[in-house]
């Protein structure tokens, strides 16, 4: 007999990561659903008796839904799976009721491990034949590119998210990456969309390897800086000035190293860094990013909000590609994805 079991993802490339990653001889009949309150419909009609769920979507989060799976007492067995694996998310959706938590991208034995301590599976973790039929459905266009770009940055940012939250004893709420492909000069006009402070200070790191090259950057709004400072327990000796550079250094090479690592993991390269340069303290956004790209003709531009609403805090970590490195990625992360199913 068949077990129903649910993926919910808002990515496609991530539903069918996951589902390429259910072993072959487990018989299942698999739904999916892009967001909490999609995959609440699909349980109540007794199709997710094994759900596994991400924690960053539109509409309802993991959060939410698991609050509502507790509240209605539906029966399934939650599995989380996730980019953002700080402990206290993970604390947080066990509290709720969920069995078990795996982060992405998936290992099919830490998955096997998992389904078999619980008794919903004890074969093998050989997973050939799905990954031959998700193969089948893999999409090329434009759209489907970002997407799978986003669920890369996803992860990634889940990786430096867990370093900030270790370095500043903080949760760090993580937002859905937002992915544009943009002509070089339209970039300052979208970020300033998303960035309305007059004055910004910023930290830069270039990065490359196997035809794919890059700039991170992190903007911090000044308003955010002394609050950094005093979170991170300085030695007030020295003056604020002083103080609040080591800061923005400091939490940028944390975030910006991390989420990099993330990303060569996935792409299974290892990037070669530039040393990170202060692009400018006190100014306007505009004038930081002008002279960094205006060599770029299109440019795929990242955009992370990460925030510590307990201490008031938010920062942005922007990821720029020009647009010839677009293919290099794509091209790895559907092989690297094809090697490990």
């Amino acid at each position: 007999m068949s077990t129903p079991i649910l993926i919910c993802d808002d990515s496609g490339f991530a539903r069918r990561q996951m589902a390429r990653s259910i072993p072959d001889s487990w018989e299942v009949e698999i739904s999916f659903a892009g967001n909490g309150q999609e995959a609440l419909e699909v349980i109540r009609a007794g199709k997710g008796d094994v759900v596994f769920l991400d924690l960053n979507m539109p509409v309802m989060d993991g959060y939410e839904t698991m609050e509502a799976i507790r509240k209605e007492d539906l029966p399934c067995l939650v599995i989380v799976v996730s980019g953002d694996v700080q402990a206290q998310a993970r604390e947080r959706m066990l509290a709720l009721g969920a069995i078990d938590f795996i982060r992405k991208p998936i290992d099919n034995e830490k998955l096997t491990n998992i389904l078999s301590s619980y008794g919903i599976y004890s074969g093998v973790s050989t997973a050939v034949q799905r990954e031959a039929v998700a193969r089948d459905t893999d999409a090329s266009s434009l759209e489907d590119k970002l997407d799978a770009y986003r669920e890369m940055v996803n992860i990634a940012m889940g990786r430096a998210g867990e370093s900030l939250a270790q370095l500043m004893g903080e949760f760090v709420d993580l937002p859905i990456p937002n992915v544009n492909l943009l002509e070089s000069n339209e970039l300052s006009m979208a970020i300033a969309e998303i960035n309305r402070n007059d004055c910004v200070s910023a930290v830069s790191k270039g990065f490359v390897s196997a035809g794919i090259r890059g700039e991170a950057l992190v903007i911090f709004n000044d308003i955010n800086s002394q609050n950094i400072v005093e979170l991170l327990k300085y030695d007030a000796h020295q003056s604020t000035g002083s103080l609040e550079l080591e800061a923005l250094m400091d939490v940028s090479n944390i975030l910006i190293g991390a989420c990099l690592n993330g990303l060569s993991e996935q792409l299974n390269v290892s990037f070669s860094h530039t040393l990170p340069v202060l692009l400018g303290r006190h100014q306007g956004l505009a004038a930081l990013l002008n002279d960094n790209v205006k060599k770029w003709g299109k440019v795929m531009a990242i955009e992370i909000g990460y925030a510590i609403k307990a201490r008031d805090i938010a920062f942005d970590l922007l990821l720029l590609f020009p647009d010839e490195a677009m293919n290099h990625i794509y091209g790895r992360l559907v092989d690297v994805d094809k090697e490990a199913s």
